[in-house]
């Protein structure tokens, strides 16, 4: 590991590396490796990245500023579109949740003041890039919102309706199933900002249309404790990387039954819906009839 006494001279060395407050960058000819620690006080988001391999035709810029209580923090730059994960929060991540932020002591600014120079001067793209040049988390992936699941396999993503949760239009609606080929981006909204929620944007959808996410079976809502970022903005990521280079598209196989009780549950729920008048007769029978032909 390179220190204060014993800088390196260039970076086309490979294996170099600068360790900080939760994470590791190994420098190479043409990319950095970022490793993200485990424990308790780092963000679960690195957990869940595990590590990253981030190109430097995705960067544009580096920084070097002062942080908090005796840090200065080197930041890289993405550039736009480069990265599916930033892409899909759309600056909605807290600082300290930022990937592409290494926080070191004080005392190591030296240190990181040359490998910011370093990396500079290796930059020779910007603007926008043409495509996604840092890997999206893979599949499958899944994660438990306030009205229902989300489950990825890398080529359709799967909703189903929490009975405790989802509105009577999602339980009309029924589970949903959206093959990649079919939408056109994704939409995440922070769980830890008002309405958070996630939302498919479908290549067919009417974009005049204004529901809200509760009301849309293309759209899961978040809660306090549902829809995790670690969880949710990984999982967006893979479904809007999988968007951008959508290939042919797999048959997917018939879901296996269900389980009795899961449907028994279910046709209770729709039951109350029913005598609330929140479903109509014909509505009920349908419903009740599709539920059954599932065992």
């Amino acid at each position: 590991m390179a220190t204060e006494e014993h800088v390196p001279h260039t970076m086309s060395r490979m294996g170099d590396v600068l360790a900080g407050f939760h994470a590791v960058w190994e420098f190479e000819s043409d990319s950095v490796l970022i490793r993200y620690e485990r424990g308790i006080r780092t963000p679960k988001l690195f957990q869940a990245l595990g590590e990253r391999r981030v190109p430097l035709s995705a960067v544009e810029g580096v920084t070097l500023e002062p942080g908090k209580r005796g840090t200065v923090v080197l930041r890289l730059l993405p550039r736009a579109g480069a990265d599916p994960l930033m892409e899909a929060a759309d600056g909605q991540l807290k600082e300290g949740s930022d990937p592409y932020r290494l926080v070191l002591s004080a005392e190591r600014e030296t240190l990181a003041e040359y490998y910011a120079d370093e990396l500079k001067g290796l930059l020779t793209e910007s603007g926008p890039a043409d495509r996604h040049l840092v890997a999206a988390p893979e599949a499958p992936l899944h994660f438990k919102a306030y009205d229902g699941k989300a489950s990825f396999d890398g080529t359709a993503v799967q909703f189903r309706w929490s009975w405790t949760g989802a509105s009577s239009a999602k339980w009309k609606a029924g589970d949903q199933s959206f093959s990649v080929a079919d939408l056109s981006g994704v939409e995440w909204r922070s769980p830890e900002v008002f309405e958070g929620h996630l939302r498919l944007i479908r290549r067919s959808a009417d974009s005049t249309a204004a529901v809200q996410a509760d009301q849309d079976p293309a759209a899961l809502v978040f809660g306090l404790g549902y829809g995790p970022v670690h969880e949710s903005l990984p999982f967006a990521a893979a479904v809007l990387a999988a968007v951008r280079t959508r290939g042919p598209v797999p048959a997917v196989p018939a879901p296996s039954r269900r389980d009795p009780a899961d449907i028994a549950e279910r046709i209770r729920h729709l039951g109350e819906l029913h005598q609330a008048g929140l479903v109509t007769d014909e509505e009920f029978s349908s419903k009740k009839a599709e539920l059954l032909a599932e065992l």
